[in-house]
C-alpha cells in the first residue's frame, strides 16, 4: 500500500492528496468524488502524513499502514458510524496490541472511515517504491552491466574575464551658501 502524499487536515473531513508546495503551505486535492482544492496554510492547519501516523500500543506504538493492512484482509469491516463497543472489538482482531485507554472511539471510527476512502483507490494496493523486491532486483542487475572501471569526464574552465574597474563619478559640489553681508543702521 502506498500512502505516500495521502495526507490528513486537521479541522477537514476526509483524507487529501499533496499536489504541490508552494511558500506558504500545500495545494491539496480532496479524494473524493467532488475533487475540491485546498490550499493548506503551514501556519494555521496541521498536516498528517498517513504513512507517519502511528496508533498507540502497549509495547511499541502501531503504524497505521499495517493496521490498514490487516483491516483489508478483515472478514468485515463495520461503517465508521457503528456504536463504539462494535469498533473496539473489531480493532481488538486487527490491533490486539493498541492500548484500549489511549485510542479513543473517535480516533477508531476515523481510521475505519479512512480505510473506506483509500479501500477502493489503486493506490491502495500498490507497493511502494522503497519495499518493491522487483525494483531492488532491476538495481543489482544494472549494478552488474555497469563497467567495472569509470571513466571521467575531462573538465574545461575557462579563464574569467578581466574586469576592469572605472573609478566613481565624483560627486559635484553644491556651492555654499554665503551671509548676506547685514546693513548698518
Amino acid at each position: 500500500m502506498n500512502l505516500q502524499g495521502i495526507v490528513a487536515v486537521s479541522g477537514k473531513p476526509g483524507l487529501w492528496k499533496a499536489l504541490s508546495q508552494n511558500k506558504t503551505g500545500f495545494i491539496l486535492e480532496s479524494l473524493d468524488a467532488q475533487k475540491t482544492k485546498l490550499v493548506a496554510n503551514l501556519s494555521t492547519a496541521k498536516l498528517a502524513a498517513l504513512d507517519e501516523i502511528t496508533i498507540f500500543g502497549f509495547n511499541d506504538d502501531i503504524k497505521l499502514t499495517d493496521v490498514l493492512a490487516k483491516m483489508k484482509t478483515a472478514a468485515n469491516v463495520p461503517d465508521s458510524k457503528t456504536d463504539g463497543k462494535k469498533l473496539r472489538e473489531f480493532f481488538l482482531e486487527v490491533a490486539p496490541d493498541h492500548d484500549e485507554e489511549k485510542v479513543y472511539a473517535s480516533d477508531m471510527k476515523k481510521i475505519v472511515n479512512w480505510y473506506h476512502i483509500l479501500k477502493d483507490m489503486p493506490l491502495f494496493t500498490e507497493v511502494p517504491i522503497t519495499e518493491a523486491p522487483a525494483a531492488e532486483e532491476a538495481d543489482s542487475l544494472a549494478d552488474a552491466a555497469k563497467p567495472a572501471v569509470a571513466v571521467k569526464k575531462a573538465v574545461t574552465t575557462t579563464a574569467p574575464k578581466a574586469v576592469t574597474k572605472q573609478p566613481a563619478p565624483k560627486a559635484t559640489a553644491k556651492p555654499k551658501a554665503t551671509a548676506k553681508p547685514r546693513r548698518a543702521e
